[in-house]
């Protein structure tokens, strides 16, 4: 499929980049800040059908998948604003005469980095560029999880624990008096320093969080806090192995705490929580306290991008004088 040539400047924009401004913008910011050109090399591997209109570049709708998670949009919400929004415009690559994605385009794009499992190496690459920038500090970790419940309606008692709409989605317990949620469980490994996000992994709900632990590891370094449901020898066994420090709560196990035991866990506790403000972050400004969609591919898609989008503008934040 040939691509679309988008982005030729015309006079109108000539003009309007001409513009004084006080200040740049927080996405011309962020532009600067990034080397878009390895994202564009990983976008590359996506499948290019034989038939139909021209495509739009890869790095485009790329781009425009962001600014959906920055702002919380929908995808037809999305497409309005790409067409409406001249800063929106300018970030994905794209001049006022270039026609934009639909939100059916917007839909089958994400779609495609979610099938083709690319999401986690753009990802990686944003990271690593943030990393090279030195503003990952890499001196602890924080490992957490939270419930996102499901799109779908939650099952009456009658109707058993699972749904037809959303088969991957099930009952789990949250932290706040042991009242059930249904839906999906976000994994994530955060760097203690920076906050910014290392690793996501999504499962369902029921899943228990030290049971994915040794999955966010691979990117760990020094201590690695979390809360008492962590507590496991085996877990304990998987820092040692890998030299990485013991940072996790000690949970009653059938006995009461030691009074050392108690003190740890008062003195783990601000570092950990840290971890939340994430999770906060995530549910109320990126919109995201309840799943968009009906599969746990899909929903995963939609996570590691919001992760993606998070460490991209705390890099903003990070490198500012």
């Amino acid at each position: 499929m040939p691509k679309r040539l988008v982005g030729q400047l015309d006079f109108v924009d000539g003009l309007i980049a001409q513009r004084p401004q006080s200040r740049p913008s927080a996405l011309m910011e962020i532009a600067r800040l990034v080397d878009w050109g390895p994202f564009e090399k990983l976008l590359s591997a996506l499948p290019v059908a034989a038939r139909g209109e021209p495509s739009y570049p890869a790095l485009v709708m790329f781009k425009a998948l962001v600014l959906q998670r920055w702002h919380g949009l929908s995808d037809p919400e999305m497409g309005t604003a790409l067409a409406d929004r001249l800063s929106f415009m300018a970030f994905a690559g794209l001049s006022l005469g270039d026609p934009t994605p639909d939100h059916s385009t917007i839909w089958r794009f994400r779609e495609k980095l979610g099938v083709e499992d690319l999401l986690d190496k753009l990802l990686a690459e944003a990271n690593r560029q943030i990393a090279a920038a030195g503003l990952m500090v890499r001196q602890g970790t924080l490992i957490d999880a939270t419930l996102v419940t499901s799109a779908a309606r939650r099952p009456r008692m009658d109707e058993g624990k699972t749904s037809a709409t959303d088969k991957a989605a099930r009952f789990g317990t949250t932290n706040e008096r042991g009242r059930f949620a249904f839906g999906y469980k976000m994994h994530v490994a955060v760097d203690a320093g920076s906050g910014l996000v290392r690793d996501m992994k999504l499962t369902p709900a029921n899943v228990q969080d030290v049971a994915v632990a040794p999955q966010l590891l691979d990117h760990a370094d020094g201590v690695v806090y979390a809360d008492r449901g962590y507590d496991s020898d085996g877990l304990r066994a998987e820092l040692a192995r890998r030299q990485l420090g013991d940072g996790l709560m000690r949970r009653r196990r059938g006995r009461p705490l030691t009074g050392a035991a108690v003190l740890r866990n008062h003195e783990l506790s601000p570092t950990r929580r840290a971890v939340e403000s994430l999770f906060g972050t995530m549910k109320r400004t990126y919109r995201l306290g309840r799943m968009r969609a009906f599969t746990q591919l899909r929903n995963a898609a939609d996570l590691t991008l919001f992760c993606l989008a998070f460490n991209l503008r705390r890099w903003r934040v990070l490198a500012a004088p």
